[in-house]
């Protein structure tokens, strides 16, 4: 029995940690798989024969199609860097635009007086296209099709689909009620609003794919949740089923947003909410599922996700600055 400590590159949140593991816990020889987000590191144990470079080798072609790479020596990222370069003028102008609608008036995305579903659409597009949430997407759009018997057709893709707008529509509105019950007043919104922008700004900086330490920061289920999906018999329903369960996936986009419908305290907004940021994912989803969309693997990905991660630290901040303003320690940056 041997054990290795080889190092990661590529990885985001507690969904790429799952995911990884699973991945290579399958393989042979392999006994046991541990990801440390923070240290970007893989420890792994098994009766191998081969060399720590012949490993890595081998695991960096099994999770090259999740973009991630692995080597038995630390890599330094200078292109990381470089496409950061890149990638921050494009986001602070997006930034600015957004900044001079909101102020302007001519479109209100919300802040001082809550999350509205407008934003969450805006938020549900900029997940779509991050790495988080194509890593969760190719996940469970992988489970949704082992879980049918029928996946050369558009049958089991669909019903994954309806069974995540459904489910988040439902959810949502279950948040937004409870909000309405324990009766939340403007400091608790102000106080989940912080805590939701504390999510979004953390998810930002893992996009950004330059300190590591924020990565074991979020939530995460057991990752004994993704094995039991792998696990479920086939059926008709099934694919519905896994869509539907995909709003308690540990996705930082969806918690931010989760903390947000609770926090309006209708269900209607609560539903409206979820309901919209679901469908600001699902063009994306539709082309992975349907069309294998594969632009998580151009030369251009990293420059994208890093602008996508400008983007959710800018809206984070925005978010951020508001629940102060909320709670009365700071002027509202938006007047509307």
């Amino acid at each position: 029995m041997k054990k290795y400590s080889l190092h990661v590159q590529g990885t985001h949140c507690n969904s790429c940690k799952v995911l990884i593991e699973e991945t290579l816990i399958e393989q042979k020889d392999v006994s046991s798989v541990k990801v440390n987000l923070r240290k970007q590191i893989i420890e792994v144990e098994g009766d191998f024969e081969s060399t720590p470079e012949e490993i890595s080798k081998l695991f960096s072609d099994i999770l090259a199609p999740h973009k991630y790479s692995v080597s038995a020596e630390k890599i330094a990222a200078e292109k990381d860097l470089k496409s950061l370069m890149y990638a921050l003028p494009i986001g602070l102008i997006v930034l600015a635009l957004f900044f001079l609608l909101q102020k302007s008036g001519i479109i209100n995305f919300g802040f001082e007086g809550g999350l509205t579903p407008w934003t969450a659409l805006l938020i549900g597009l900029i997940a779509s296209v991050s790495t988080c949430l194509a890593v969760v997407g190719g996940l469970i759009l992988s489970l949704s099709a082992q879980v049918s018997q029928d996946t050369s057709s558009f049958r089991p893709f669909s019903f994954f689909h309806i069974g995540r707008l459904v489910s988040f529509m439902i959810l949502g509105g279950a948040l937004g009620a409870i909000g309405s019950a324990v009766a939340i007043n403007d400091t608790i919104t102000a106080v989940l609003g912080l805590i939701a922008a504390f999510v979004m700004i953390i998810l930002g900086i893992n996009l950004l794919n330059i300190f590591h330490f924020t990565k074991s920061f979020q939530l995460a289920l057991p990752k004994g949740i993704f094995t039991k999906l792998s696990k479920i018999e086939n059926g008709f329903w099934a694919p519905f089923i896994v869509g539907a369960i995909t709003f308690f996936l540990p996705c930082g986009f969806t918690q931010s947003m989760q903390i947000a419908a609770l926090s309006s305290g209708s269900w209607l907004q609560g539903s409206l909410i979820m309901t919209m940021f679901a469908l600001g994912t699902l063009p994306m989803l539709v082309l992975i599922s349907f069309s294998s969309f594969k632009f998580a693997h151009t030369k251009y990905a990293s420059i994208f996700f890093k602008s996508a991660g400008i983007i959710v630290i800018g809206l984070g901040l925005f978010a951020f600055l508001a629940g102060l303003a909320g709670l009365g320690l700071i002027k509202p940056i938006f007047n509307i």
